[in-house]
C-alpha cells in the first residue's frame, strides 16, 4: 500500500511556500494529493478552477502529486482519497492555535485521520496569501513569492 498524504487548503493563490511544502512532502510520501477547498466563506479571489489550474501548472514536473478540489469536511475527503494523513503547514506561531484547534476537532470527528504539520523553509515562513493580495492591490512586485503566471493573474484581478 502506498502512503498518501492529503494537503487541503484554499491556495488563494498558490505561493512558493505551498510549492515548497508539496515538494518536501513528496520526499516523505509516495503520493501527495493537493486538495483545493471550495470554501466560499473565506471569500477567495480566484475561482476553484483557477486555483486548481495554478497548482497543476506549478507542480506539473513533480511526480506523485495530484491536484483535486473538494466541497466537504476535509477529514471526509481524506478518507475518500484512501488516505489516513492530512498534511498542514505551520508558518508562524500565530498559525499554531488555529491549526491545533482544527487538528483536535478533526481528530474528534475522525480519529482514524492523523494530522501532520510541516514547517516551510525559512525563506517562506512569513508568506501568506492574504498579505500578498493586500500588497498586490497596491501594485507590489510579487515575483519573489508566487510563480510568474500567478503574479500576472493577481495583477489582472487586483487592478481590475
Amino acid at each position: 500500500m502506498k502512503a498518501t498524504a492529503v494537503y487541503p487548503g484554499t491556495f488563494d493563490p498558490v505561493t512558493y511556500g505551498h510549492i515548497d511544502l508539496i515538494r518536501r512532502a513528496r520526499t516523505i510520501f509516495d503520493r501527495v494529493v493537493v486538495a483545493v477547498a471550495h470554501n466560499s466563506g473565506k471569500g477567495p479571489l480566484f475561482t476553484v478552477e483557477e486555483r486548481v489550474q495554478f497548482l497543476r501548472r506549478a507542480t506539473r514536473s513533480m511526480r506523485g502529486v495530484v491536484i483535486d478540489h473538494f466541497d466537504s469536511l476535509a477529514v471526509d475527503y481524506v478518507r475518500r482519497r484512501g488516505s489516513r494523513v492530512m498534511l498542514r503547514g505551520l508558518r508562524m506561531l500565530s498559525d499554531f492555535e488555529y491549526e491545533f484547534q482544527m487538528a483536535l476537532t478533526n481528530r474528534k470527528l475522525s480519529d482514524d485521520i492523523e494530522t501532520i504539520f510541516m514547517m516551510p523553509s525559512e525563506s517562506y515562513a512569513y508568506v501568506s496569501a492574504r498579505l500578498l493580495k493586500e500588497a498586490g492591490a497596491f501594485g507590489a512586485d510579487l515575483s519573489a513569492f508566487v510563480p510568474p503566471f500567478v503574479a500576472a493573474a493577481l495583477r489582472r484581478k487586483l487592478r481590475g
